[in-house]
């Protein structure tokens, strides 16, 4: 499991601070624990590529990618509304269009992650549909 542990400045203040503002494209995300059962929030960038939404996590195999992936489903909280969401993971052959997008529209500071990770593979990314839309071919429903 690759994971970059981001700084504890990050942790404590960057990411408290963005998550209340929700400024710069940021949204928070809400899913439930893999472990604790408790619901679990954390700023992320969605990105969409060519009208379907994605998330990425520039950090590698953090806990809420771990906790998505156990869930399937979480919410979304932008600046309008909150929006649940059912997630399926991109095989990594289809990561490295929404990694790009992703890196175009992220803040710099996430960049140095993916140099020091440069392996799509490191950097799971989820199609995020809305939870009351049907499973499109090739996802899990």
């Amino acid at each position: 499991m690759t994971y970059v542990k981001p700084p504890a400045f990050t942790r404590r203040l960057v990411n408290p601070l963005v998550s209340r503002l929700r400024t710069g494209g940021v949204a928070t995300l809400t899913v439930v624990g893999r472990s604790s059962g408790l619901p679990r929030t954390v700023p992320v960038i969605p990105v969409e590529v060519d009208g379907v939404s994605y998330l990425v996590s520039p950090y590698g195999e953090s806990d809420w990618v771990r906790n998505l992936r156990r869930a399937g489903t979480g919410q979304l909280c932008g600046k309008a509304k909150t929006e649940a969401f059912r997630a399926t993971e991109l095989p990594v052959a289809q990561r490295p269009p929404v990694i790009a997008a992703y890196r175009k529209g992220a803040r710099s500071d996430v960049d140095r992650y993916f140099t020091r990770l440069p392996d799509p593979a490191d950097h799971p990314v989820f199609r995020i549909a809305p939870a009351s839309s049907q499973p499109q071919p090739g996802e899990d429903g």
